[in-house]
Formats: structure tokens, sequence, C-alpha cells
């Protein structure tokens, strides 16, 4: 009879622990999620999340236990929060009941934190007939962007819903209006700020 070695050794085939099929890492304000899957785990204690930064080692920030031996997909989730902007690389050591490990492959993500509101002026500008406009918000709130005409009627609702943090961009199609000044307005809690763009056919 052969043991397991002597047939992964004669049939040439490598007992992988632990399948890891994907893992993303993905930036959200000041925070960063990483989620990863498995296919399959032979005595799996748990992954341990590590992190470094430009001109540091790996550090360990977490510990998410693992399903032990499964044959099913299994899926993972953590949060690093309240990062400082920068660009983070992150990677999994996957750790057995024995103490034996292995290393993920490394994923960088960059951390860009917004601390105000802002509603950029319109580009280009004037336009004809599509412009975009760009806002940003520090935070998860109900939104508001609307375009009206200088009497102040009310043309269009481009946005109008709750979002999350982060900077967003739309598209104006004025292809129906005529030439002229138009005025669009953020409203995203009780932020408010408008801006002027020009139509020019």
């Amino acid at each position: 009879a052969l043991d397991s070695a002597e047939v992964a050794d004669t049939w040439n085939i490598s007992v992988i622990p632990v399948e890891l099929t994907s893992f993303t890492v993905s930036a959200a304000g000041s925070d960063v999620q990483l989620a990863w899957t498995t296919a399959t785990e032979l005595n799996n204690s748990g992954f341990k999340i590590q992190r470094k930064s430009a001109g540091s080692d790996y550090v360990e920030i977490g510990f998410v236990p693992g399903f032990g031996t499964v044959s099913e997909p299994k899926s993972y989730s953590f949060t690093d929060n309240n990062l400082e902007n920068g660009v983070y690389t992150y990677r999994l050591k996957q750790v057995d009941f024995d103490g034996t490990f292995t290393y993920s492959d490394a994923v960088d993500v960059q951390v860009v934190k917004l601390f105000s509101y802002n509603l950029e002026q319109n580009y280009p500008n004037p336009f004809n007939p599509v412009t975009e406009i760009r806002y940003s918000i520090p935070q998860r709130n109900n939104v508001s962007l609307k375009v009206f005409d200088m009497l102040g009627n009310e043309i269009r609702t481009l946005v109008n819903g709750e979002k999350e943090q982060g900077t967003y961009t739309v598209s104006f199609d004025a292809a129906d209006l005529s030439s002229g000044m138009y005025l669009f307005r953020l409203q995203a809690g009780s932020f408010i700020q408008t801006r002027k763009m020009i139509l020019l056919k």
C-alpha cells in the first residue's frame, strides 16, 4: 500500500490543503474591504490578515477563522477601518491546525479619504450638447442634482437618491435645450451648492 506522500509523488500531484479561488481588495473612503473565497479546505484553522504600507513591513491586523475541512466553496470578508491616505498592500496568511501556513498573492489598494462636499464646474464649459458634472460627498447621504434655467424653472433631475461616500461623474445631454446659461445645483443633506454652465449650439 502507498501512503499519501508516495501517491502524490507517483502521480505527480500536489496536495493543496486550502484552495483559494479569489482574493479582492477595494477601498471605500477611509475603509478597505477584503473578500476571498475557497473551493475546498483541509484542516484550515483560519486566515491571518496582513497589511503593509510604503517603506514598512507586513503587520497582522486581524484573524478570520476557517471552516476546518470542507469540500464546498466558502466565502470570507474583513474590513480594515479608518486608514490614512496612501497605498496599502494586503495578503492572507492561511494557517493549518498543525501550524503550517501559506501566503496568498499580495494585492495593492489606494485609500483616498474625502473630507468635504464639493460640486465641480462642469466640463467642457461652454458645451454642445453634452457635458459632465462631478461631485463628491464625504459620507452616505440623500443626493439631489438638478438643472434649472435662469428663471429658476427645473429642467432636469440628474440624481435623486441615496449615495455612498465617494466622487461621482454625471453626464448631462442638453440636445433638446436652447443655447443659453443654465444652473446646476447639488443638495446633499444640508449642503447646497449651485454653479452656472453655458450651452452654446
